[in-house]
């Protein structure tokens, strides 16, 4: 396995294979009350610049559950925001800490500190990408229906978690649509570059084509995190993509809807399907803890 989750681009289908598993066999450990020391006397920072509810809280507590330390650190208090480079930075915190877990803005910052440290460098968030959450959505698909080899559709915007999935889909090989207003498709190379892999990647405008016969639904906000002043013009832009009842009803019977929130109500997706028997997304939250620990676990033992 690589020494960092900069993208899923970094992983294998085996590495993802492992990392359910041993996800899946940490939460199932928690649920008897047996307790795992595997990263003890180790610490792992956090430098987070943007914004973070459940992302930051399983990062620590997966830490702290594994008999770790974690050390949050905010760039605006670090010799970083006085313009030391990344790469003495990287360096240094290498000889202090056993990894670093990094959500930012530009996936460049994320990858100049893999280059620069001996230590693994775990994107917790770029523009471009969200690695972990998709490892931990696909472990919630596979808790609900049994494997990822499954229909997955996204409603929405093309955005950072989109290419996670499409990164996923080229490489686990399942078949996943995604249905995206024009002007909101996801990167162009990013999803020719999955396609190759995997033809059964696919975009379409019509979110009621897109989910027809879906196992697994999955929306995220139409303005993610800096995309705040675009608010209004998103709306019109995204109206008619909410994940209603009525979309759901082109759905196969047994699907399972996913959001990893936070969730705006009403706009991608409406209060009746976030709270309805069909949601997964609170297994889903739970779920980042799990795989953050499988993660954190593998890459610092790998890192030995």
């Amino acid at each position: 396995m690589n020494k960092d989750i900069r993208s899923l681009l970094d992983l294998t289908k085996e590495n993802i294979d492992f990392l359910l598993n041993r996800a899946i066999e940490l939460k199932k450990r928690h649920k008897k009350g047996i307790s795992d020391n595997s990263l003890a006397g180790k610490s792992v920072g956090l430098i987070f610049d943007k914004a973070s509810t459940r992302t930051r809280i399983s990062f620590e507590t997966a830490t702290i559950q594994l008999g770790a330390t974690p050390i949050f650190m905010n760039a605006k208090d670090m010799q970083l925001s006085r313009s030391e480079p990344i790469k003495d930075t990287a360096r240094v915190l290498s000889r202090y800490i056993d990894a670093l877990v990094l959500r930012t803005y530009e996936q460049d910052l994320i990858d100049e500190f893999s280059e620069y440290s001996s230590i693994p460098v775990i994107n917790a968030l770029s523009d471009m990408y969200h690695p972990c959450q998709i490892l931990s959505d696909i472990m919630t698909v596979v808790e609900a229906k049994g494997d990822y080899n499954q229909k997955i559709v996204w409603i929405g915007d093309g955005n950072n978690v989109a290419h996670s999935w499409i990164n996923a889909a080229s490489i686990l090989g399942f078949e996943l649509v995604l249905a995206c207003p024009k002007g909101y498709y996801p990167d162009d190379k990013i999803l020719k570059d999955a396609q190759k892999k995997n033809n059964k990647i696919v975009v379409v405008e019509d979110p009621f084509e897109a989910i027809k016969d879906a196992d697994v639904v999955n929306t995220d906000v139409w303005a993610s995190m800096g995309q705040e002043s675009e608010q209004k013009k998103r709306e019109k832009a995204f109206a008619g993509y909410e994940v209603n009842s009525k979309l759901l009803e082109k759905a196969k019977i047994d699907k399972v809807v996913m959001h990893c929130l936070p969730a705006h109500r009403g706009e991608e997706i409406s209060e009746e399907v976030l709270e309805g028997e069909f949601s997964v997304v609170w297994d889903q939250a739970e779920n980042k803890r799990h795989m953050h620990k499988s993660i954190l676990e593998t890459l610092i033992n790998n890192n030995k």
